[in-house]
């Protein structure tokens, strides 16, 4: 039998107190957006972008906002071409990663 196989050298390696650091984070951002369930809210990323809907689910790694008719950031070309909105479609879920969100705000 050959033993030309090699072990693969890693090339990064996250240090552990930093995993402990980032799942208590997503926890924390769990138990909020729990709370907050089917309600409307402004998300801010870290990425600077922000985005508004209601939150309607949440797993272990996304949130996913349900976003208003008539929002900038559907993927369903519109009857017209650009911009990118069909009237008779306004069902478009958004997932968030939840290490990307930055702030969360209840808009009343």
């Amino acid at each position: 039998m050959s033993t030309d196989a090699r072990e693969p050298q890693a090339i990064y390696e996250a240090d552990s107190s930093f995993i402990d650091t980032l799942n208590k984070y997503r926890e924390r951002i769990l138990n909020v957006c729990t709370e907050h369930l089917h309600k409307p809210v402004r998300v801010h990323t870290t990425h600077g972008q922000h985005h508004e809907g209601i939150i309607v689910h949440i797993d272990a790694y996304h949130i996913y906002l349900q976003l208003p008719p008539g929002h900038s950031r559907a993927f369903i070309p519109g009857p017209y071409g650009y911009p990118p909105y069909n009237p008779y479609y306004n069902n478009v879920i958004l997932p968030l990663a939840l290490f990307d969100l930055l702030a969360i705000s209840l808009l009343l």
